[in-house]
């Protein structure tokens, strides 16, 4: 997860003979250090924060020096311009080689979230994109996307629109009335940016850690922050001593910032503040020479000068490239091979190939379309040895023909997705006899030889009414949400409690309800179970979610006080350290809260989750591959214990009634993708509506005896 569009960081002209040369060399460490722990730690390295504060301090700095000058012209068309031409011809590139390989190597069951993602990263709002999937419940366990990295460049993008409109805009409006105080005026307003930025970030940390990773505002501080060092580094005096103290300081800093800064889970919270005040510093390293470009380059401290060598600045100079090509092959060699993790000789390939892809690009695609004559190129040589010449028309007409092709075909994939949910709604009225589901485990039923349904790009959207009808709290949300189904007007009535594994029995209860005359009324939110947990966690990602506590606390004095029949609950869950699962101790106060009221607690035994390799297994993706419903299945023993955990402490909670639909979707050794000609899951661990119905015979059975209705 990480970024770097390519900037163009002219620190002085020609005439002057300056440029920061080590900066260059800057960046290309710091996208060694992304791809290196992209690819054999599975960490961030904090490189990306590195180069949020360089964009900020390259662009930001550049308007702030010399837009605001007396006299300057004032041409936001020009900068857009030159935006386009630096970000967009590589992209375009490799979102189309993506694209052909997301075809080549991954289940058509991802292809929709990649046209998706295509378009929000052509569009510089994949950071937003990612934001929604963090917090969709539904789309937790999708698997990494080959554009999961864009996220950064659409802040930049979003940061350079918006500094554009801002110092643009304050120039026009404030010029005349403000004078020489002008650029004073908008570094004080930028300052006050940057802190409130900061404050926010630590704020929405705090709340939601994963939506603030990717979001825009809590970013900001970052750019915003190199954008006011470029603006204050001419003025900026230190002597050579505490320079080069400050220069190795803060390189160690950046360089040892991922092997002790887990920044998945701790950006862009104050542990931010490492890589990017690490950033400043070495950037003002070496303002004395920023200041006064006569001097000459003994006159920088050690590691500044050690960054200023062709190698360094050679790999930075293919930065952009090398940044959009690593992460993308690291994915698709990992959806290909069905691996996990990349070995070091893997790895070692992939740096090499994404290394040289990243030369071509860079030299072939990059340089020509970006610097339309030898004047525009900046004051410096680097060893790619590009004759610069006018953008030839073949050359951007294939890149704007590519882009074309990849938004006409993202949009006609979405298209025909629309059509299939809309075929989707017959799965509602499928013969019984065709596809009896879970019945076939049960009863025994004949099942004839017919096409599965859902089919693989039908169970995505094969969900709970109570979704679709927003009965469940989000994650953001703790008020307690009561919808009510089954026979409305009945006077018995089953409060349906928990998380979304609670959630998808909706579809049965509300059938036999209707059946039977009892209403079900919800009290759901997603990924949180009813618990007395303190610190609990989002089931699957293992992320904080204090805000499953806080409804915890609201929801339970509401069932108490609105006394249902019976709450319907889950009562187990996978245990995360071996095979089986487990009743965890925290259900325990839940069940004493309920008991002590006078509630019984219909207690269901958890679904079976399908994981492979300690992660969530889509049996729809694997079906899309090729596989069948054994090799898409799973092993019983592997996701569930010998006995149902829940019967070990009926003796000292008389009101629980257990029930277990295990045997309704496992077989007595193996649980399958498919059973009865129907899907069982619409994701790893969510039956899809469609077997749900097949169920409701066997639940309403259990149900009868548990509670004497019927």
């Amino acid at each position: 997860m990480s970024t770097l569009a390519p900037t163009r960081p002219v620190m002085g002209t020609r005439k002057s003979g300056f440029y920061r040369h080590d900066l260059d060399g800057l960046r290309g460490v710091a996208i060694a250090l992304v791809a290196v722990f992209h690819i054999w730690f599975g960490r961030v390295s904090g490189g990306v924060d590195v180069f949020l504060a360089l964009s900020g301090f390259f662009f930001g700095g550049r308007l702030l020096r010399n837009v605001l000058l007396p006299g300057a012209t004032i041409a936001p068309a020009t900068e857009i311009v030159r935006l386009v031409r630096r970000l967009l011809p590589a992209l375009v590139v490799v979102l189309a080689a993506s694209a052909v390989l997301t075809i080549l190597v991954q289940p058509e069951t991802r292809w929709e979230t990649f046209a998706d993602q295509s378009l929000a990263s052509l569009g510089y709002y994949q950071n937003w994109e990612l934001a929604n999937t963090a917090s969709n419940y539904l789309r937790a366990g999708e698997a990494v996307s080959p554009l999961q990295h864009i996220w950064s460049m659409s802040v930049q993008g979003q940061f350079y629109i918006a500094f554009l409109i801002l110092v643009f805009g304050w120039a026009y409006l404030f010029r005349r009335l403000l004078g020489r105080h002008l650029r004073t005026s908008l570094i004080v307003l930028l300052s006050a940016l940057t802190i409130a930025s900061f404050w926010y970030a630590i704020i929405a940390h705090n709340q939601d850690q994963a939506m603030a990773y990717y979001n825009s505002f809590a970013r900001g501080w970052e750019l915003l922050l190199g954008a006011l060092v470029g603006a204050l580094v001419p003025f900026v005096r230190w002597p050579m001593w505490l320079r080069t103290v400050v220069a190795f300081v803060s390189l160690a800093a950046i360089l040892s910032c991922g092997a002790f800064i887990n920044g998945v889970e701790q950006f862009p919270g104050p542990w931010a503040l490492v890589p990017v005040g690490a950033t400043v510093l070495f950037i003002l390293s070496a303002a004395n020479r920023m200041a006064d470009p006569h001097l000459t380059s003994g006159t920088l401290p050690l590691p500044n000068r050690l960054l200023a060598t062709k190698p360094f600045v050679a790999l930075g100079a293919m930065a952009y490239s090398l940044y959009l090509w690593h992460w993308p092959l690291l994915i698709f060699w990992l959806a290909y091979t069905g691996e996990t993790r990349a070995d070091f000789l893997t790895g070692a390939v992939i740096l090499l190939v994404s290394g040289v892809l990243a030369w071509l690009t860079t030299k072939y695609v990059e340089d020509p379309l970006r610097y339309r004559t030898p004047a525009e190129k900046p004051a410096v040589v680097v060893p790619l040895r590009v004759r610069l010449r006018r953008p030839t028309i073949v050359l951007g007409s294939i890149v704007t023909l590519l882009g074309v092709a990849l938004t006409a075909t993202s949009f006609t994939w979405r298209e025909h997705m629309t059509v299939q949910r809309a075929n989707g709604k017959e799965l509602s009225g499928l013969s019984s006899r065709d596809y009896p589901g879970a019945r076939a485990l049960i009863n025994n039923a004949r099942v004839p030889k017919l096409p599965m349904r859902p089919t693989v790009l039908e169970a995505k959207d094969d969900i709970p009414m109570s979704t679709n009808d927003h009965c469940i709290s989000d994650f953001d949300e703790i008020n307690v949400i009561n919808c009510t189904y089954g026979d409305e007007s009945a006077t018995r009535t089953i409060a349906l409690a928990g998380g979304s594994h609670a959630e998808h029995w909706i579809t049965a209860l509300d059938l036999l309800g209707r059946m039977h005359g009892f209403k079900v009324v919800t009290y759901l939110k997603m990924g949180c179970p009813l618990t007395t947990e303190e610190n609990p966690l989002v089931m699957g990602d293992n992320r904080p979610y204090p805000k499953c506590r806080e409804w915890n606390d609201e929801v339970m004095p509401k069932l108490i006080a609105d006394h249902p029949d019976y709450v319907f609950t889950t009562s187990t869950r996978p245990w995360n350290i071996k095979p089986g699962d487990v009743m965890p101790g925290y259900y325990l106060g839940i069940w004493e809260e309920l008991s002590d009221a006078g509630i019984p607690i219909l207690a269901m035994r958890d679904t079976p989750w399908i994981v492979r390799d300690g992660e969530p297994f889509f049996p729809s993706d694997c079906l899309a591959s090729g596989g069948d419903a054994t090799t898409c299945g799973i092993d019983r023993s592997e996701v569930l214990s010998d006995h149902n955990p829940t019967l070990d402490i009926l003796a000292r909670f008389p009101l629980m009634k257990p029930l277990d639909m295990s045997d309704a979707v496992c077989r007595e050794d193996y649980c399958r993708a498919v059973e009865g000609n129907v899907l069982i899951y619409h994701d790893s661990h969510h039956f899809t509506t469609t077997y749900m119905r097949t169920m409701t015979n066997e639940l309403g059975r259990q149900i009868a005896v548990a509670t004497g209705w019927w």
